[in-house]
């Protein structure tokens, strides 16, 4: 109600009279207010800590619709992943629906999309770690908002309650708590979810109710705690001088290990060459070398499914690649083609892989020595590969071993010509190891040696007597 003064005047034969009175009459709203409702919706404080102190969530349903929002103490390089798991009752990541956001910093736009995960692998765009779209499905991830300041990445997004994919696509109960998986970890060069460490998942079963109001459990911002200083990485290691090399899988020695020594994002696992994590290779023009590779022989299991191949490529993973993509690397061993000019991997042996004894202890110890201590070797029944490589006399000075089927789990291949000189010394040994295996002529001419001085002794004594 609004109230007004009314006045009244007239003229009474001699004056005018005025009557004023207060009056009180209804508000009446401009024209273009028109509301949609008369009572504010009450709005939900759901909080839960999902990785402590690095990972957040909160959320809310509102009609069809999950919003949620993730705050996550990330590197520009690194995304975090939230979702329904794929068992009930513990984190299972096989069967699993997650969101994975992160900022694209090529781009320069914050993003949220949608994953299944059918296999604990790279995708190859069948199966593995996959985005929907890759995998036939669609995104169906809304992102409403993004910042990042003081360290903290902070997304919004929205998905259905209910999709129309039931394959790649989990329903959101509204009625029942729910596990859920969350993790974080680095981005490959697809701006994709690689493996995160061990350490970077939520081990324990987590379980959200989505219609809850007020489940906050949350006990300080993410804004308010500082970053951590990772552990200083292992020294590069050098394998020189041998013409015989096994090729094994193993873990990637978490932050000291392959992304701190190669500036790549990794999946969890790399190449042992002769049992050294990822080593730079150093190999003579007209040399032959016998690799005896072990990284699996079935296509079925592809996250034991790793063919040996020589490339040109920094990145590797020939087999997942575009017919465009695979015709800009060179492939010097491991590839062959068939009869209808399509690729396959031929150094593809049995799977052996240095695992951990029980938890991954890369970032205790102080040497890669003292951490293949806290592994042992696994292999399965079979054979291993062999694939002989004679390097070519018009080699380039830097080539890669790889795997055919995932980017990123080898390292560099150093040429050299025969006879030259290799371009470190043992006073290298502060930032570098190195394994150098003599050649059978350099224990032909240490022995010839040995036998001489041994010989030029024994005349000599017997002179003396």
């Amino acid at each position: 109600m609004a109230t007004y003064i009314r006045c009244i005047s007239h003229y009474n034969i001699t004056e005018y009279v005025t009557h004023c009175s207060l009056i009180s009459l209804p508000l009446k709203p401009p024209w273009w207010y028109n509301p949609t409702t008369t009572t504010p919706r009450p709005k939900a404080n759901n909080c839960r800590e999902l990785l402590s102190g690095r990972l957040q969530v909160k959320w809310e349903i509102q009609g069809e619709f999950l919003f949620v929002e993730l705050f996550g103490r990330i590197k520009e390089d690194q995304y975090m992943a939230f979702g329904l798991s794929g068992a009930q009752g513990r984190p299972e990541m096989i069967g699993a629906d997650v969101v994975v956001a992160f900022y694209d910093t090529t781009k320069r736009v914050f993003m949220a999309e949608d994953y299944y995960i059918s296999h604990l692998a790279q995708c190859d765009g069948k199966q593995g770690v996959c985005p929907d779209e890759r995998i036939g499905g669609k995104n169906d991830i809304i992102v409403l908002s993004g910042d990042r300041k003081n360290g903290v990445t902070h997304i919004k997004y929205k998905r259905l309650l209910q999709t129309n994919e039931p394959i790649n696509d989990l329903a959101i109960p509204n009625n029942r708590d729910v596990s859920v998986i969350a993790a974080i970890g680095p981005l490959n060069a697809r701006k994709e979810a690689n493996a995160h460490s061990h350490s970077d998942v939520n081990a324990d079963d987590i379980r959200i109710e989505f219609n809850s109001k007020n489940d906050h459990s949350c006990t300080s911002s993410l804004y308010d705690i500082k970053d951590k200083d990772d552990p200083e990485p292992w020294p590069t290691r050098i394998l020189a001088g041998t013409t015989s090399i096994s090729a094994r899988i193993g873990p990637t020695g978490g932050k000291r290990g392959y992304t701190a020594l190669t500036g790549h994002p990794s999946w969890g696992i790399a190449w042992y060459l002769n049992d050294l994590l990822i080593p730079e290779l150093y190999v003579e023009r007209g040399e032959t070398y016998i690799f005896s590779v072990e990284g699996g022989n079935n296509p079925a299991q592809p996250a034991r499914y790793h063919p040996f191949y020589i490339t040109d490529s920094p990145e590797g993973g020939f087999g997942q690649k575009s017919a465009e993509a695979q015709r800009q690397q060179t492939v010097y061993a491991g590839v062959d083609y068939d009869s209808n000019g399509y690729p396959f991997p031929t150094a593809a042996g049995r799977y052996c892989e240095w695992v951990h004894k029980g938890v991954d202890k890369s970032a205790v110890s102080e040497t890669f020595e003292d951490y293949m201590k806290t592994v042992e070797l696994e292999c399965e029944g079979g054979e291993p590969a062999i694939l002989n490589w004679t390097v070519p006399d018009d080699a380039p000075n830097l080539l890669f071993y790889q795997c055919y089927t995932h980017n990123n789990l080898g390292w560099k291949i150093h040429i050299v010509d025969r006879g030259q000189p290799y371009p470190f010394n043992s006073t290298s040994t502060a930032s570098t190891h190195l394994q150098i295996a003599q050649s059978p002529i350099h224990f032909i001419f240490l022995s010839t040696l040995f036998t001489l001085i041994m010989l030029k002794t024994i005349i000599i004594n017997y002179k003396i007597a």
